[in-house]
């Protein structure tokens, strides 16, 4: 099927829902004005069942095929979370709250799905149950994971489960997707060094956390550089060094703050020991103490084989072929539907934002040129995915 003539004529009413959730942001779980929306729209459609507060504020609907209840049931999610930044964007639309605003698109993925749900309740072409899932907290909440521990998957009998995120500076009209690790995992780590402060004018009476903090920073870009293979995909970047607040006065400690990307376990492993090891052994040759708060964050976001290859044949048959990188570049951000795919098989796929901002800036926007595209992407997999029999289709 390409794209749905249904899609392409409720464009303007799914913007219309999309600049609403725009106008009104939420933070993190703070998203219960979003959910509400969501939940309002659901119910509206005529979904099954609308199960509200799981994961603390996100909710799933379900909308059972022409064969009613039973049967297969696939998972097809979207966050409604917003970031803490100024917007600049300009639009008529923007936030409505100053320093919240979507600049990731995540009103987008709502209305998108939005969009599908209305069309799957009330045309039903296919057997089985889809649960469309709303979640919030994607942005650092790991609210994909409290989702899944709240019993999620188990709760709505989710055998599948499928996730797609808009991608500035792929052309509106294409999806990009690989098999295997897609995202990183974002591991974040904090190093305090202890040393002995004093006058600046005396610095031989001190042991500098500053000197020392220093020559950590340049040693642990050695791990990337001669620590990983080559071609492997590994990012450790310092990001944050704080020492002292007076022009005279050799601090007594330093704290330096990072982040390290890495595509599998064996190399993150390797990353966070690099990194203790590194800053253990140039504190101890300082003379300084060291204390490292290592925090793992979300891990891979790792596509399953033989799903990531009905991804494709699902964007195919919507876009075309040639519309479909199926080899896209591993990206080193994260995201956090990496937990639900740790829980069941699945696939997350890009689709194009076009010539715009870059995610996460203040002047980004969601294209509502990639809406119809979205939302025949969802029908077309539901479909595909929950074929209906010839009995339900003739009743």
């Amino acid at each position: 099927m390409p794209i749905l003539n249904s899609a392409e004529e409720a464009k303007g009413r799914i913007a219309e829902w999309r600049h609403h959730i725009h106008e009104n942001p939420g933070i993190l779980y703070d998203v219960e004005h979003t959910a509400a929306f969501v939940a309002e729209k659901l119910r509206a459609f005529g979904c099954d069942d609308v199960v509200e507060g799981i994961g603390k504020t996100g909710l799933v609907g379900l909308i059972h095929g022409r064969s009613g209840p039973g049967g297969r049931t696939i998972g097809m999610r979207a966050d409604m979370d917003a970031l803490p930044i100024h917007e600049e964007s300009g639009k008529p639309w923007a936030s409505k709250t100053d320093g919240k605003m979507h600049a990731c698109g995540h009103d987008g993925h709502t209305a998108m799905l939005l969009g599908a749900a209305e069309h799957l309740a009330a045309t039903r072409n296919f057997d089985g149950t889809i649960a469309v899932i709303f979640q919030p907290a994607e942005e650092g909440g790991a609210g994909g994971k409290a989702m899944v521990d709240d019993g999620m998957m188990e709760r709505f009998g989710i055998a599948e489960v499928y996730g797609m995120h808009n991608f500035p500076g792929i052309p509106v009209g294409q999806f990009a997707i690989c098999s295997g690790a897609i995202m990183a995992a974002t591991d974040e780590f904090k190093i305090t060094i202890t040393g002995r402060g004093g006058h600046a004018a005396m610095p031989h009476e001190t042991v500098d956390p500053i000197t020392c903090g220093a020559a950590m920073v340049q040693s642990l870009q050695t791990i990337v550089a001669r620590n990983a293979d080559p071609m492997a995909n590994l990012v450790v970047s310092v990001t944050q060094f704080h020492a002292g607040d007076a022009y005279n006065v050799i601090p007594a400690t330093a704290t330096i703050v990072g982040t390290i990307r890495t595509l599998d376990k064996e190399l993150r492993d390797l990353g966070e020991q690099r990194m203790r090891d590194i800053a253990a052994a140039i504190a101890q040759a300082h003379g300084a103490s060291v204390e490292i708060d290592f925090r793992s964050g979300y891990p891979v976001t790792y596509n399953h084989a033989d799903q990531t290859g009905f991804a494709i044949d699902v964007a195919s048959a919507v876009v075309g072929p040639e519309n479909v990188d199926t080899n896209m570049t591993a990206v080193m951000g994260g995201e956090d539907f990496s937990y639900m795919l740790e829980e069941r098989p699945g696939a997350f796929i890009a689709v194009g934002n076009g010539d715009t901002a870059g995610l996460h800036h203040p002047a980004y926007d969601f294209s509502d040129e990639v809406i119809p595209y979205g939302v025949s992407y969802w029908v077309a997999l539901a479909e595909k995915a929950l074929p209906a029999s010839q009995d339900a289709k003739a009743a």
